[in-house]
């Protein structure tokens, strides 16, 4: 008998995962990004050796991927490999890939987890259009207006990171939007960080009550009012000074903002790296003084590096997709794939999912979502 094409049965790779205890199945977008298949494959690669519980979809140009997988004796039998026949460009209109993306990787890529095939996906393409499709084929989770992008920031917490959102899924947000984002930012605090109550701020130019925009001042009285219910401590306003600080775990603020404080910071970052490289190669002496300080100066590098913290997270649809920087390179990928993986095994959506639900009557959902682990949402 023919199966239903919204009941299509479980890939080989999701097959797996079921008899095998504590696997997942990620759905990797191989053509999408700058530099090709080829990073992706590696990226794969390095996850595989790090972690025995990720199997993956791969979905691209069948002939290109079979080599670029088969030369990686480590994923043999942990990648099943999609074929599909096109690629959604960087310059690619979201309205051109809406009506004509069908064959494309990256509409394939989201089409497995909505197919319940795999956990997770994760893409290097087009943000606009992996937004549209993702929206399209995944739809907003009930209640949630505008979805938001996360990503994280280094900061002085303890952990080593803060959360901000939304970095450019929408440039607009009003009230409502921005208290959906500080529930969703708190939910991914816990799940991908282990913030038991995090710490949420709404970035505005001032601590003041009386600054900002109209709809800052509304969202700062709603968040304040569903702070506690939604077991997250509510700091108040917060300057651009404070997103890498120690004061906050949850960054909240529109798209267009939080999109410029992103590349500000990315820029800054790069430079910062390139002065340094400069001045210690300036004179024989600083040569010397640069060999002496090579283990910090290599440990702070890894601290600057957006490679280590590839990963924007798609919040607010019913699945969980991480979008990859476009020119990330093995690492890179590999760091989106751990990220991924993290919010799988969480739980993540089903989580967001019933604490958005319950946003109106908030309650501590932790022993509600399995025996999983004991976080709340």
């Amino acid at each position: 008998m023919r199966t239903p094409r919204n009941k299509r049965r479980p890939s080989r790779a999701m097959t797996e995962a079921v008899l095998t205890p504590q696997r997942f199945v990620i759905s990797v977008d191989a053509m999408g990004g700058d530099r090709g298949p080829a990073p992706v494959v590696a990226g794969l690669s390095r996850s595989a050796v790090k972690n025995a519980q990720i199997n993956f979809i791969l979905h691209g140009d069948k002939a290109v991927l079979a080599p670029l997988v088969a030369r990686r004796k480590n994923l043999a039998g942990r990648v099943e490999i999609r074929h599909t026949e096109e690629v959604v460009t960087m310059d690619a209109k979201p309205s051109q890939v809406m009506r004509n993306g069908k064959a494309t990787s990256m509409w394939s890529t989201i089409e497995a987890v909505r197919a319940g095939d795999a956990h997770v996906a994760v893409s290097c393409g087009n943000t606009g259009a992996l937004m549209a499709v993702s929206m399209l084929r995944l739809r907003r989770l009930p209640g949630i207006n505008r979805p938001a992008i996360a990503c994280l920031w280094p900061s002085r917490n303890p952990g080593g990171f803060n959360i901000m959102l939304d970095v450019g899924a929408d440039v607009r947000a009003d009230e409502h939007d921005l208290s959906q984002y500080a529930l969703m930012g708190a939910s991914y605090s816990r799940n991908g960080l282990g913030i038991k109550r995090p710490r949420v701020g709404l970035l505005n130019v001032g601590t003041e009550e009386h600054k900002g925009r109209a709809e800052l001042k509304a969202a700062n009285e709603l968040i304040a009012e569903i702070a506690d219910g939604a077991n997250f401590d509510y700091v108040g306003f917060i300057e651009g000074g404070d997103i890498p600080s120690s004061k906050v775990d949850v960054v909240v603020t529109d798209g267009f903002t939080g999109n410029i404080a992103l590349k500000t910071g990315e820029g800054t970052a790069s430079l910062i790296r390139d002065l340094l490289k400069q001045a210690f190669k300036a004179t024989p002496l600083s040569r010397i003084a640069a060999l002496l300080a090579f283990t910090s100066l290599r440990r702070l590098s890894k601290r600057t590096d957006p490679r280590q913290v590839n990963g924007g997270v798609f919040l607010g649809l019913n699945g969980t997709v991480v979008k990859s920087h476009g020119s990330a390179d093995a690492t890179g990928v590999s760091a989106a794939i751990k990220l991924a993986f993290t919010l799988a095994q969480s739980g993540f959506t089903e989580r967001l999912a019933a604490r958005v639900a319950t946003s109106s009557t908030p309650r501590l959902d932790a022993q509600d979502a399995g025996p999983r682990d004991k976080s709340t949402t």
